[in-house]
């Protein structure tokens, strides 16, 4: 990347001991190919959880509420990743930003492992947050 931090919100959906993950796709400009939380970047002005609320219904179409602090805050080089836990939702998960990705997976924590993710720490981080 180079220069200026890119500050992007992402949610980590939680369904029956499993949390969403989206493939990018393979002709993303950053981090193509990997496996990676729904989420996105926050307008000028957004506040960050509406930023996050809106990502979510134009990636996944779903209605989500999210709130409070974020759980984490994943940086590597210029990047800065904040994660919220999302567990309540209004419809149904789908993926309506095929240019953006080309696969979902509910994972389990094992299900984790091997997967190529597009942060260092984010399998250790989803498997704590699986943890019941």
């Amino acid at each position: 990347m180079g220069g200026q931090e890119h500050v992007v919100v992402t949610a980590a959906l939680r369904r029956d001991g499993r949390v969403l993950l989206v493939h990018r796709s393979p002709g993303r400009s950053f981090y193509p190919g990997v496996w990676d939380l729904p989420g996105g970047h926050v307008e000028p002005g957004e506040d960050p959880c509406a930023a996050l609320a809106r990502e979510l219904a134009e990636e996944l179409g779903v209605d989500a509420e999210v709130h409070g602090p974020p759980v984490a805050r994943l940086v590597e080089d210029d990047l800065v990743m904040d994660v919220w836990v999302v567990d309540a939702w209004r419809g149904h998960v789908v993926n309506r930003a095929l240019d953006e990705h080309d696969a979902l997976a509910w994972c389990t924590a094992e299900a984790l492992h091997g997967r190529p993710l597009a942060h260092p720490r984010l399998g250790t981080l989803l498997a704590d947050l699986l943890v019941p």
